[in-house]
């Protein structure tokens, strides 16, 4: 997708979370919203230039609180009751746990304030009870987009039983919705590519080392997956570590500064899908 193309639609992606919480409070002039971004990858870096830009350009003039819950349920949680104890107008959150954030949800729905979740979200029972609104993407759809890309490497290199193996963030649904996406593509187009592994490594240095054991323990890997931005760019250090450019392509998700790089460079990344509000 042409990178104008790409802006133009995350900056209305950002726009409706944001009015989603202004719609919560229609007659305010001015607002006060919490928002809080999952962890320190780049595609929360774009989520919240987005929802800033999204703010100064409302018609309503808006107070954002932020934080990042690095992942950690614990400060998602006592970030929550700060914005409760503050009487936020609304919080926007994407969810550390879909169960782990349930109770957390819940106090802020009770405390009489609307809570927008984006990206990732509590279980669909909580969802009916305690969210005023669910924006996301379609991950399926994502995933099979990458799918798409890898079928097309595969095919034109004539490798037509690939082993792939996959870093995941799947304590999210979304995760597993981009592999399977990823997955019925890519086999629907090159029926002898398998999955021969699939490990958690959300974060970077985690899956370094994840991508590593993984490229040592299969020596005839052709491509790793990365089903988030850390996963990603961990796959293409750990294939760069152990001397496999060229020889171990990767196939991502989510789009940074650097991930933009090494996909220009083309030597080891060869194809990204990317949704954030990142210009």
């Amino acid at each position: 997708m042409p990178t104008k193309m790409r802006t133009t639609r995350n900056l209305l992606l950002m726009a409706t979370l944001l009015g989603s919480a202004l719609f919560a409070r229609a007659a305010e002039k001015e607002m006060t919203i919490g928002a809080i971004y999952l962890d320190t990858q780049g595609y929360y870096a774009g989520v919240r230039q987005g929802v800033q830009d999204a703010a100064k350009d409302s018609s309503v003039q808006v107070q954002l609180i932020e934080t990042n819950a690095q992942g950690d349920i614990s400060k998602e949680s006592t970030f929550v009751d700060t914005l409760v104890a503050r009487n936020v107008d609304a919080i926007i959150l994407s969810a550390v746990s879909e169960n782990g954030s349930s109770r957390t949800v819940r106090r802020a729905s009770e405390a009489g304030i609307p809570v927008i979740c984006y990206n990732t979200c509590i279980n669909q029972k909580g969802v009916d009870k305690y969210v005023s609104a669910y924006l996301v993407g379609d991950p399926l759809e994502f995933g099979k987009k990458l799918g798409n890309a890898a079928a097309d490497y595969f095919i034109a290199n004539k490798i037509d039983q690939p082993k792939i193996a996959v870093i995941n963030c799947e304590a999210f649904e979304v995760c597993v919705q981009r592999r399977k996406g990823f997955e019925e593509v890519l086999k629907s187009r090159v029926p002898g590519a398998q999955i021969v592994a699939n490990q958690e490594g959300t974060v970077l240095d985690k899956a370094i080392s994840v991508g590593e054991k993984l490229i040592i323990s299969t020596p005839d890997l052709n491509a790793i997956m990365g089903e988030s931005g850390g996963a990603t760019l961990g796959a293409v250090k750990a294939v760069r570590n152990q001397n496999q450019a060229g020889k171990i392509a990767v196939f991502g998700s989510d789009m940074t500064t650097e991930i933009a790089q090494e996909l220009e460079n083309n030597q080891v990344l060869k194809a990204v899908v990317d949704i954030s509000g990142k210009k």
